[in-house]
């Protein structure tokens, strides 16, 4: 029977040249206050949470956005401002119709604030 000896005195990344997966690293990361209270603040406003309500299901564009919020197209696209600048929400322009949808990077960043908060999420 032949015994094998394995080094294992040195590492090999196996992942060499793999991207990571977009955002990995900022879910990782601390939290950056100043984008926590962005998003606070872009969480605060009732009209914009009826926004992400209205974004749960998928892109949309702003014109369907009108319809479902009863709402004028420029409150909305003050509002939507907001959540983009917050990093919440994203857009996309096709033509002239530019259609908004969540970003999950920026509710990773309001979740991980959060979880710093939580006592039964600390570790001892």
């Amino acid at each position: 029977m032949r015994v094998l000896a394995l080094d294992i005195s040195t590492s090999v990344d196996t992942f060499q040249g793999v991207k990571k997966a977009p955002g990995a690293a900022a879910r990782l990361a601390k939290p950056d206050p100043a984008a926590v209270a962005r998003c606070c603040h872009a969480l605060s406003d009732e009209t914009r949470l009826a926004i992400l309500e209205c974004l749960r299901g998928g892109e949309e564009c702003v014109c369907n956005l009108t319809d479902s919020l009863d709402s004028a197209q420029s409150r909305l696209s003050f509002h939507l401002k907001v959540l983009k600048d917050a990093g919440l929400v994203h857009d996309r322009r096709d033509g002239r119709w530019i259609h908004y949808s969540i970003d999950p990077d920026g509710l990773d960043t309001v979740r991980q604030f959060i979880d710093t908060l939580d006592p039964r999420r600390r570790k001892p």
